[in-house]
């Protein structure tokens, strides 16, 4: 039988996964880009030497990374005993109770639709299979074998926002200092624009209002430091 199905719309879960990594990927480099930026550029409001940007850059990337590594971590090994331990109730549940686990799919079926008979047929053909499956899918909307890993989370995370603040470091270490803070804005103002524009694709919405939100409060962010920065340069100098 033919698959009718459109090219354009997304129709299995792994895409639908595939997708919020992707976002959650851009989420990561923006929060590089933004946070290191707004650090250096306070920095630079203050002395536009390359010593302490350099240092202060690095540091607020690795200390960064390392938090949003430790924050997913924590984040996803929560979210994951919280399914292991749905999984193994469930399991539990069908070895002492087959027959109102075979009810309770049943209804589940019905509720989303199907007939009464209908929803017992495929109860019944679902749980010949694959019992634990079945109720895995259907009631706990848990893929067992896909459980989130939190090291790779983790690292994912952590690598995201490296790489966007790699962007910030570089663009105002390389120009000659008269030209750091502006350089580094533009930069920064062009690569928010950009992942502003690749978020709002993945996530099929306007571009326009994301990019607006991303350039806007980047923009605040470093004009904020970069304020700060030279009201403190000038008070402590």
């Amino acid at each position: 039988m033919a698959s009718v199905t459109h090219p354009g719309e997304p129709h299995t879960d792994d895409l639908s996964g595939l997708l919020n990594r992707l976002r959650a990927g851009v989420l990561g480099a923006n929060d590089g880009i933004v946070s290191t930026a707004g650090l250096v550029v306070g920095v630079a409001g203050t002395t536009l030497a390359t010593g302490p940007i350099a240092t202060a850059g690095v540091a607020g990337m690795v200390a960064g990374a390392v938090s949003m590594a430790l924050g997913e971590y924590v984040s996803v090994s929560s979210q994951r005993d919280t399914e292991r331990a749905l999984l193994a109730t469930e399991r539990t549940e069908l070895a002492d109770f087959p027959d109102q686990e075979l009810d309770e799919l049943t209804a589940l079926y019905v509720a989303k639709g199907l007939t009464p008979a209908t929803a017992r047929r495929v109860a019944e053909e679902l749980t010949a299979k694959d019992a634990f499956a079945a109720h895995a899918d259907a009631e706990l909307h848990i893929d067992p074998e896909a459980l989130a890993s939190p090291w790779q989370a983790a690292g994912a995370s952590a690598a995201a926002f490296t790489l966007g603040s790699l962007l910030p470091l570089t663009a105002i270490l390389l120009p000659p200092p008269h030209l750091r803070v502006a350089v580094t804005f533009a930069v920064v103002v062009l690569a928010l624009a950009v992942t502003g524009a690749v978020s709002a694709r993945l996530g099929r919405s306007p571009a326009g209002r994301a990019v607006a939100r991303l350039v806007g409060g980047g923009a605040v962010a470093m004009a904020v430091t970069f304020g700060l920065g030279r009201l403190v340069g000038a008070a402590v100098g």
